[in-house]
């Protein structure tokens, strides 16, 4: 692996690809530290200190690789570029329009694309102005002394100052994503979304060993640590796994040559919804908690709501959370791969699988198959994002933002696995040895 990437450095194309990479990334983290006007700065720090964070907000601020909550020019990171992402992909199965777009090729794709860019500045600025008013009021952090001092001045010009800034930021992190996928190595947004991950692993593992009380923390780290390898592991056997379904094309006579003849496979992944589902879940448990936290109510829904699912380690919210996981793995996948569409398209190319009947009976045979493998895609990744609170509980305060948490692992070896592969198949196109051997 290292003689691999030793390869490509000394490949001058590689080379220029993997350092503009860098460069990029240089730039995201350096408006990752760069507060936004009219923040204090001083108080920003003392509160983060005080405070935790959890749910939406905590979700936001992995994916903003510790930007958010210091309130910062890139504050929302990409996730108003995923909310959009996710949002467009759903569309695409209810509206025509949108589903006529992505089969027409390239053009239409082009067009989504834009269409994702436009509703992610929408998205920026209604989070802009969500943070911004969740800043001024002091609910941002709670439990800190001085959270209602973070926006000293509440004029209208300083709040429009703010949201600006922020949703220029998100902009410019699109772009900045646009810039790695078309001169750099790698899905820009998958790139930047690792690195923000990855940006807060020192952070979280050294804050266990500072609160770790056998042998000065050590012991704890290193616990932590062995079980982090131990679930990439477990990550990467599941991520690669797929089940594969052999097709056969006849063989077609068009004038003298003979088309078709061949045999290959369609592979279907144990885990075919990849993170979304634990986004979806996340998201939608978030929203009792949003609801008490800003009603002045006093009645008994808001003491329950409060009791019940604001924290993660209540058995209540568990198991809402695994079953909603369960719930959304299906739904994606049910929208996201359709067996009829797959079906007709084999048809039409005079392809079938060996002892299933060409049309109905192989979209019947695809969706039987499916749901079988979705069912221990969907378990695994309910245990896989319940791991932070259930097993790892004792090292610090496991929360959905602990370091090799479900969200945290998936993403980061699913983005590790697809760059690699990229890279891997580069050098093979240059007759280089790659990764694997």
């Amino acid at each position: 692996m290292l003689t691999a990437f030793a390869q490509a450095f000394k490949t001058p194309d590689l080379r220029k690809k993997l350092l503009f990479t860098l460069a990029i990334i240089v730039i995201y983290r350096l408006g990752a530290h760069i507060p936004v006007p009219g923040v204090s700065y001083k108080n920003v720090q003392l509160c983060i200190d005080q405070a935790q964070s959890g749910g939406l907000l905590g979700l936001m601020q992995m994916f903003s690789g510790g930007a958010l909550l210091q309130i910062t020019i890139f504050a929302l990171g990409i996730m108003p570029y995923i909310t959009a992402s996710i949002i467009l992909q759903l569309l695409t199965v209810v509206i025509p329009r949108l589903e006529a777009l992505k089969k027409e090729g390239q053009a239409g794709t082009t067009k989504i694309t834009q269409y994702t860019r436009y509703l992610t500045v929408a998205l920026a600025i209604l989070q802009g102005t969500g943070l911004v008013a969740t800043a001024r009021t002091g609910s941002l952090f709670s439990g800190c002394s001085v959270a209602n001092q973070i926006v000293p001045d509440n004029s209208i010009f300083t709040t429009v100052t703010m949201v600006i800034t922020m949703t220029a930021g998100t902009g410019m992190v699109m772009w900045l994503g646009e810039l790695i996928t078309d001169r750099g190595i790698g899905n820009g947004m998958s790139i930047l979304m690792f690195i923000s991950i990855a940006a807060g692993f020192p952070g979280a593992l050294w804050a266990i060993k500072t609160s770790g009380k056998l042998a000065k923390g050590w012991i704890e780290f290193g616990t932590v640590i062995l079980i982090g390898f131990v679930m990439v592991g477990l990550v990467v056997f599941v991520e690669q796994a797929q089940r594969r379904i052999p097709v056969q094309y006849a063989k077609r006579m068009i004038g003298r040559r003979s088309y078709g003849g061949t045999s290959t496979y369609i592979p279907l992944k144990v885990n075919q919804a990849g993170v979304i589902p634990v986004i979806f879940a996340s998201s939608l448990l978030y929203i009792p908690a949003l609801v008490a936290q800003f009603s002045n109510s006093t009645a008994g829904w808001k003491t329950w709501i409060e009791a019940h699912f604001v924290k993660g380690d209540h058995p209540y919210y568990i198991a809402a959370y695994f079953l909603l996981i369960v719930f959304f793995a299906f739904f994606y996948v049910a929208i996201s791969f359709n067996p009829e569409e797959v079906a007709d398209n084999m048809k039409k190319y005079g392809g079938f699988i060996p002892g299933i009947r060409a049309g109905r009976p192989t979209a019947e045979y695809l969706s039987y198959v499916l749901n079988r493998i979705t069912w221990p895609g969907s378990l695994y990744l309910g245990l896989i994002a319940l791991v932070p609170t259930m097993a790892l509980a004792g090292f610090g305060g496991a929360n959905q933002n602990f370091p090799f948490g479900g969200t945290s692992i998936l993403i980061i070896v699913g983005v590790g696995l697809e760059t690699v592969k990229q890279i891997e198949s580069q050098l093979q196109q240059r007759n280089y040895e790659g990764f694997l051997r």
